[in-house]
């Protein structure tokens, strides 16, 4: 049966408040969490961006769920950093904790005063942190000079299972390429033609574990105000790249979606009053072959959705999911 979890959004909700919410979900029914970690939100309107490693402490040790975190080790962080970090979080919750190291973007990244790099010397950045840490997650002694360097680095306390790592992806070609390393896949809500060419893309080329979507949706009682919700919250996350991992700050994010409207914000997040529509898009999701399915309501306030969600789409659509399993050929 397909894992459906909650999106703890840290770029829209305040630390103590997200922490309450990701509580909220579980007591609801939610299976699991994941969360993003930047230190810049994409708009002044969301107006938070809460530390996504301390939080994951307290939301681990305050729940029973499984969390997952997107992150950029590399510039930002040193990848030492990042091996510690998630391995202190993998020896105190053994099998609850994985992360998704992706390239990064500028908005997080420019903090250090470095230059940010072309996206192949990003990429090749990253596979070089993916490489240290999971050497210091074995309890190697490590030295690397390349892209990042590393100076006789070591992790005392190992955990028994290293967290996954998991590759976060947009493109066709970065699944492709991320197969080589990832214990999964990590995308979020595109056409159904281009997930399933993902999908083919990271298991053609060997790609191992689970496929996870995180999904951008909003939701209200009438069909206006979900729209309106997420036209504010969100129209500065609706472009393609290269512009999401260049722009710098919030204030250049807000800058250049003035102009963008709700046809525009329709095509990032799935809009609609009707819990029956949220449901049967969830469910062709899960009919591509993700495994997990991550859900960002995309307003500020979560409790009226974790409460409808719970009640009338996650029981169709784990419903479906166990018919669709029973009737098929065995």
């Amino acid at each position: 049966m397909v894992t459906v979890g909650f999106h703890a959004s840290h770029e829209q909700i305040s630390p103590a408040q997200l922490l309450k919410d990701v509580q909220h979900a579980e007591r609801a029914g939610f299976d699991a969490a994941m969360c993003s970690d930047h230190i810049e939100p994409w708009s002044a309107r969301q107006g938070h961006s809460g530390f996504a490693w301390s939080w994951l402490g307290a939301a681990l040790a305050t729940t029973t769920l499984r969390f997952g975190v997107v992150t950029a080790p590399g510039q930002r962080y040193h990848p030492a950093i990042i091996a510690h970090a998630s391995a202190t979080l993998a020896s105190m919750f053994p099998d609850r904790f994985w992360m998704a190291p992706g390239s990064g973007e500028n908005m997080n990244e420019h903090v250090t005063g470095d230059a940010w790099p072309p996206k192949e010397v990003r990429q090749r950045r990253l596979e070089e942190c993916v490489e240290v840490i999971r050497r210091l997650h074995r309890g190697e002694e490590v030295t690397h000079h390349g892209l990042v360097t590393v100076e006789q680095a070591r992790i005392w306390d190992v955990p028994d299972s290293p967290p996954p790592l998991i590759a976060p992806a947009i493109s066709v070609e970065t699944a492709r390429r991320s197969a080589a390393w990832a214990d999964g896949l990590v995308t979020i809500n595109q056409p159904a033609d281009k997930l399933k060419d993902m999908l083919a893309a990271y298991r053609d080329n060997g790609g191992r574990g689970k496929a996870v979507l995180q999904v951008h949706l909003s939701w209200a009682p009438r069909e206006q105000d979900a729209a309106a919700i997420a036209l504010d919250q969100w129209r500065t996350n609706t472009f393609a790249p290269p512009v999401p991992w260049d722009l710098p700050t919030a204030g250049h994010f807000d800058g250049v979606s003035g102009q963008i409207g709700e046809a525009q914000v329709r095509k990032a997040v799935n809009v609609s009053a009707s819990l029956e529509q949220h449901a049967e898009w969830l469910a062709g999701y899960a009919d591509l072959g993700f495994d997990e399915i991550y859900l960002h309501f995309v307003g500020q306030e979560q409790a009226p959705f974790i409460d409808a969600f719970a009640t009338d789409v996650l029981p169709q659509l784990r419903g479906s999911r166990a018919q669709a399993r029973a009737q098929a050929p065995a």
